[in-house]
């Protein structure tokens, strides 16, 4: 899937540039540009992607101090800039745009969605927000403009690619570690996502193409990742058990969004040399996928690479009535409002308590 990616705030930018190293040192050629774009020149200097430094007339390149409602003000006075740094990035043969960004700080969460609905108002490629949670450690600032980030970012964008922060974040991990960390997940699972179909070691049997991560993410709403591997045998035969093991661990223990199970589509993608994937296991697997998701709509494929191992790559689509959401957006509403009364997943959405970014 050629993807172009546009880094939106500090975390935007570092996620941006991870994924842009992850996808060049594998050889996937799936990502077709990058870029970064931020009101911290401070923040860009430490990238080595093309960067570009926004709302220097009203920050003086100072940043907006965790204030995402001046973040989306100034991406709207500065949408023509930003495009024109993108022309000529944005080719014909790319197929859909990422923007990445962390939702709770300034910048990112403010600056994200607003720029989703311009590069949707001009170009006919999907374009998804690749967004992070803060951690329930963070602060209430983060948790509040995350809340309203979220809640606008899944109208403005083709669909919200949600990273919580404490998913991967292990408890002895420092703050920098945990963003290194996670960081270092989101480049693994999501390059390899963007990836599936374009660069393959040999030819598999049922190889999956962009279409149908389009499909599976053409609902809307919230989706998530994951991902797991083990070891393989030689013999494909032996490897059936293996699929729906590193299968269940994908789903169960590894999810971007934990806990978000019950799913509109889903996509399982196995990875791994042609042939040592068996087409039993990924059937199996498939089927499986769909019992716990409770979607009839789970598609499956191989993504051919030369690797000792057989990985599984979960994609889900239509996340957003799960229990994870519901209680990320009541600790947001009460951050915002000191209040946290939401019984309905949804409400969070739909209720005035919380207001969104435009």
């Amino acid at each position: 899937m050629k993807v172009v990616l546009i880094g939106v705030g500090q975390a935007g930018g570092k996620i941006t540039q991870a994924l842009a190293e992850f996808d060049y040192d594998m050889g996937f050629e799936a990502v077709q540009g990058a870029l970064a774009v931020n009101t911290a020149q401070a923040d860009l200097r430490e990238l080595d992607i093309d960067t570009q430094l926004i709302g220097q007339d009203r920050v003086k390149g100072h940043g907006v101090g965790g204030d995402n409602e001046l973040a989306a003000q100034i991406m709207e006075e500065n949408a023509t800039e930003v495009m024109n740094e993108l022309d000529g990035r944005i080719s014909t043969g790319a197929e859909a745009i990422v923007v990445t960004a962390g939702l709770g700080g300034g910048t990112g969460s403010g600056g994200a969605p607003m720029l989703a609905r311009e590069l949707k108002r001009i170009y006919d490629v999907p374009v998804y927000v690749l967004g992070v949670l803060p951690g329930r450690d963070e602060g209430g600032i983060y948790q509040a403009n995350a809340g309203r980030s979220l809640k606008t970012c899944v109208r403005e964008a083709d669909s919200l690619l949600l990273v919580d922060n404490d998913a991967w974040k292990a408890s002895e991990d420092s703050l920098s570690a945990g963003f290194d960390r996670i960081n270092d997940a989101i480049a693994q699972r999501f390059g390899l996502l963007f990836a599936s179909g374009e660069a393959v070691d040999g030819v598999g049997e049922s190889v999956v193409d962009s279409s149908e991560i389009i499909n599976t993410l053409r609902s809307g709403g919230i989706a998530s990742i994951g991902y797991a591997s083990a070891p393989a045998a030689e013999d494909p035969g032996e490897n059936v058990n293996v699929i729906t093991s590193v299968t269940r661990n994908a789903l169960l223990t590894s999810m971007s969004l934990p806990d978000a199970i019950d799913a509109d589509s889903g996509l399982l993608v196995v990875a791994g040399r042609p042939d040592r994937i068996s087409r039993k296991g990924v059937e199996r697997a498939r089927k499986w996928l769909e019992e716990e998701t409770g979607s009839l709509e789970v598609r499956g494929g191989d993504f051919p690479i030369d690797s000792g191992k057989v990985a599984s790559l979960v994609l889900l689509g239509g996340v957003e009535r799960s229990n994870r959401v519901d209680e990320f957006m009541e600790r947001a509403t009460a951050a915002r409002e000191g209040m946290a009364e939401t019984t309905d997943p949804l409400e969070g959405f739909e209720s005035d308590d919380l207001d969104d970014l435009m």
